[in-house]
């Protein structure tokens, strides 16, 4: 996956699209990015360009405003960034009149230059309940109360549900945006659940090398969980053999690494390598920056009664942490030489 290290944001425009009116609040303006704004907003894409469940989209062939006027904006046919969020929100806008179920808020486009080019951000910023403090003059006596704000916007310390990046269309390219849709809507409406990619963006999932590895990383964990629930020797070398491969290798392929963990037991292997391929896996391509990122420490729950955080470098350092094998199924998880601790 192309992970994004440097972001600069040259314009940024907000506007109001509140369901319950009859036509959304468009600015006129673009944002005054003095440094606190700047920062707001920095926080905000760098938070999505940074979250797991940030995705591939490819645009799909039929027509579709946000795909025609981004485009326009991004090869330099149109400049006015204003013109172009107005259109944007006026789409969205039409979208959410004709769904109770989608919550409003303010939408945010920003004009933003990356390390793998220039980009058009779509942030939808769905109200959260803030509360503020009021002042009030009773009888001449001063009154402070708590009040509830419910138009306020995601804190920099927030997560964003909904998102996208687009980027300048080229036909060799696999991807055109990067999209983050985190928030579903609360009834089984796949129209109401899905209108932020399927209707707004008109786009498609693409799958990439970190999608793969992690559904491969669940999975196989899922899949020990539920299958070596009394062998925790066992259940060890399965993890230990898959973090290996995932260093060790750019791509599994499901079957080999499946008859390579279980080559005496061919029931056993055609379990597992049938329970990944309904993942939608026969082959994966493993992306290094995310298996460093999550191999860096490791969490372990053990009998459900103790927790244990150990980095990676000291997880394999025998003079610090051993595992030992008792023969039964059981094991001894050792911390060795302790010269300080504390509590938490």
């Amino acid at each position: 996956m192309e992970y994004i290290n440097d972001i600069n944001i040259n314009e940024a425009v907000i506007h109001i699209l509140d369901s319950n009116g009859e036509e959304p609040i468009l600015n006129e303006y673009s944002l005054d990015l003095d440094e606190d704004i700047y920062a707001f907003l920095y926080k905000h894409i760098e938070k999505c360009f940074k979250d797991d469940e940030l995705k591939y989209g490819r645009f799909n062939p039929e027509r579709n405003i946000v795909k025609e006027v981004v485009q326009d904006y991004l090869i330099g046919i149109t400049t006015d960034l204003v013109v172009l969020s107005k259109e944007l929100a006026r789409q969205l806008f039409i979208i959410m009149k004709g769904n109770i179920n989608i919550p409003a808020g303010d939408l945010i486009i920003v004009s933003i230059v990356t390390d793998q080019g220039p980009m058009i951000g779509i942030l939808k910023m769905d109200y959260v309940k803030n509360f503020t403090h009021e002042v009030q003059f009773v009888n001449e006596k001063i009154g402070i109360g708590i009040v509830p704000q419910v138009a306020g916007l995601p804190g920099s310390g927030q997560k964003i549900q909904k998102a996208a990046f687009i980027k300048p269309i080229k036909d060799e390219d696999n991807y055109n945006l990067m999209i983050l849709d985190k928030q579903k809507s609360s009834n089984e409406d796949e129209y109401g659940a899905n209108y932020f990619i399927n209707t707004f963006l008109g786009a498609t999932i693409v799958t990439n090398e970190r999608d793969m590895t992690r559904t491969f990383v669940k999975a196989a964990e899922n899949w020990t969980r539920k299958n070596v629930t009394e062998d925790a020797g066992k259940a060890e070398e399965i993890r230990t053999a898959i973090k290996t491969k995932l260093k060790e290798e750019d791509t599994i392929n499901i079957d080999e690494f499946s008859a390579e963990l279980f080559k005496e037991q061919p029931q056993v292997k055609e379990d597992f390598s049938n329970y990944i391929k309904q993942q939608g896996l026969e082959e994966v391509a493993v992306d290094k920056t995310w298996v460093d990122k999550k191999l860096k420490r490791v969490r372990l729950n053990i009998d459900k009664q103790i927790d244990l955080y150990i980095n990676e470098e000291t997880y394999h350092d025998s003079s610090k942490f051993e595992i030992q094998r008792n023969g039964d199924g059981t094991i001894n998880l050792v911390v060795k030489n302790v010269i300080n601790y504390i509590e938490k």
